[in-house]
């Protein structure tokens, strides 16, 4: 695993097991050795090993058992089919105290339901006092002495006993070292969040979007405990021992409430989720510390959750990133510039933006200069539209989660009037903006009959009805300041259909080419669309403005860093082309191509 993506939780304490000598990997990483009451040799390439490496060396050094009263693979007496607990921790007399059933990381809710009847059947049989199911960084305890044989509620404890003392009422508390929440790497993160959106879409009791805003609700309220809690106090997001789903959904709820209040415009719905749902995410998310891990790992991460979820259920609202980032590059943002994107989505231009003057802020300023320039920038000079209510609260999310910038993103039609538009939100004007980069929707239809605008545009005039994709054309024109500049991806047809000539003429007349890249036929086809594409870049000329004849850089990219399928391609021509529109800048006349 890159350095730059922090090494897992697992590899962690597998690490600082077998530097204090309690296990010990075979040079081939094939085996592993525990060195418990018994000295237990077995292979190390299930999954499942690793977390259960990761659990006995937290034991020892996290928990202070002693390595002498740690057993592994205990045969069970009185469970037919024969059974084995994973790890058994036993008392200073030799007694069963603790057991201790491992599963992967990732497993569904049914598989971790039925892990915790293991651990059961295994605890009582022994007549244990405790036990745990861990999988992955989904971790639950129960108390199993004091309660009935069937109960599985009230007897969840928020962590097991350290060194055979009493149960903590609470595992993670702020600013206290071995009670700290964890920074965890980009895949678990990813899992976590996967994790959480599979308990509360529930196999398809919801539907896709609305499940994932749900999981956007209850992972704003994470960010914002870890934000707000102040040092010395006890984490609201967290399991309690003895608590209630309802005790956890109340508390949780409350954060909720309050953010509502503040942030009317992201938060419109109550959370729309059983509190036993609320409490099994909260059992995936509890030990993360989310705000804690860099942005570009968490960036990533989200974009990664989010495109898998997308893909295919949702694929119109989505730009990959390599495509992204080039236009990005190509635009060249700096922290005076008002951006806009018009078709937002998730937001994926926008946040690129934001990440590259982010950096140049932070390779050039301290850290608090640089915290502000890019704060600053992400607060003022970042706009974005989007039609799709929840797609735009989605957008607003993903925004929070990099650390804000959402307070410009606005749901509305980006077509109708700029009046009214204007109206919704002052900061979206004509003539306003340095920058603007979108992705807009093809091939959907405005008849004059259904929309009263079509006329007030120069190509829609005396039209019965007209393409989006040409309509929003001339509205990305009209939110160019004179010289702004413009990235749109268009369909090919607009560029080469002699029946839409006049599209080109408007263009022409109203901005300089500056550039022209044709992408792939399978640039978007793995998120569902096909339509052949290229990436047009415009400068928005001055009132009265000629500019006669000039030279316009045209590029055909075949490798775009991914293939039809949406895997990686090692080979992608965009950062070739960047270079060489780079060089034909600079001297556009003398300028002799490739």
């Amino acid at each position: 695993m890159n350095k730059d993506n922090h090494d897992s939780i697992f590899q962690r304490n597998i690490q600082r097991g077998i530097d204090k000598g309690i296990i010990k990997l075979e040079v081939d990483g094939s085996k592993i050795i525990y060195y418990g009451k018994r000295e237990y040799t077995t292979s190390f390439k299930n999954p499942e090993e690793k977390v259960r490496a990761s659990y006995f060396c937290e034991l020892v050094l996290d928990y202070d058992y002693p390595t002498k009263n740690i057993d592994i693979e205990v045969i069970v007496p009185r469970r037919t089919p024969e059974d084995r607990a994973d790890i058994v921790v036993y008392d200073e007399e030799g007694a069963e105290y603790l057991v201790i059933e491992c599963k992967k990381d990732g497993i569904t809710d049914a598989e971790f339901k039925q892990a915790i009847e293991q651990a059961f059947g295994n605890a009582n049989s022994l007549r244990a006092k405790f036990a745990s199911v861990v999988a992955g960084i989904t971790k639950t305890a129960f108390d199993i002495s004091g309660f009935k044989p069937s109960e599985r509620e009230k007897n969840v404890i928020s962590d097991i006993p350290k060194k055979y003392g009493k149960t903590p009422k609470y595992k993670f508390i702020k600013g206290e070292t071995d009670k700290e929440l964890k920074e965890v790497s980009r895949e678990e993160l990813i899992r976590a969040l996967e994790k959480s959106h599979d308990t509360i879409w529930q196999g398809g009791k919801l539907a896709p979007t609305t499940a994932f805003d749900e999981v956007s609700k209850l992972l704003f309220c994470k960010l914002r405990d870890e934000k707000t809690t102040k040092k010395g106090e006890v984490y609201s997001f967290q399991i309690g021992t003895h608590e209630s789903a309802e005790e956890i959904f109340k508390r949780i709820n409350a954060i909720y409430l309050k953010a509502k209040k503040e942030d009317a415009e992201v938060f419109k719905e109550d959370i729309r989720l059983e509190p036993k749902v609320v409490y099994n995410v909260v059992e995936h998310l509890q030990e993360l510390a989310i705000n804690k891990i860099d942005l570009d790992t968490k960036g990533v991460a989200f974009e990664r959750f989010m495109e898998d979820f997308f893909k295919g259920k949702m694929g119109q609202f989505f730009t990959p990133r390599e495509i992204i980032n080039f236009c990005v590059e190509m635009m060249n943002p700096e922290r005076s510039d008002l951006v806009i994107d018009p078709s937002c989505g998730p937001g994926g231009f926008l946040l690129n933006t934001l990440d590259k003057v982010r950096k140049f802020a932070e390779s050039n300023y301290d850290e608090k200069e640089a915290w502000e320039h890019w704060h600053k920038f992400a607060m003022n000079n970042l706009y974005g539209i989007e039609i799709n209510d929840q797609i735009a609260r989605i957008c607003k999310m993903n925004m929070i989660i990099h650390d804000d910038g959402h307070t410009n993103i606005i749901s509305t039609d980006s077509l109708k009037n700029v009046e009214d538009i204007t109206k919704i939100h002052k900061g979206f004007r004509k003539n306003q903006f340095d920058i603007l980069l979108t992705n807009p929707p093809f091939g959907a239809i405005v008849k004059s009959t259904e929309k009263d605008y079509l006329d007030k545009y120069d190509l829609g005039k005396d039209k019965k009805n007209q393409k989006t994709e040409i309509l929003f054309i001339e509205r990305c024109i009209d939110f160019l300041k004179p010289n702004g500049k413009m990235a749109i991806v268009l369909p090919d047809g607009i560029l080469t259909n002699s029946s839409l000539q006049y599209v080109r003429d408007f263009l022409m007349e109203k901005s300089q080419i500056l550039a022209i890249v044709s992408l792939p036929q399978f640039a978007f086809t793995h998120f569902g669309a096909g339509v052949k594409s290229s990436l047009v870049f415009v400068r928005k000329k001055k009132e009265n403005e000629k500019t006669g004849n000039y030279p316009i850089f045209m590029a055909i990219a075949e490798h775009i860093g991914y293939d039809a399928t949406g895997r990686k391609d090692t080979i992608n021509d965009l950062n070739t082309i960047l270079q060489e529109y780079r060089k034909f800048e600079k001297s556009p006349k003398g300028y002799k191509g490739v």
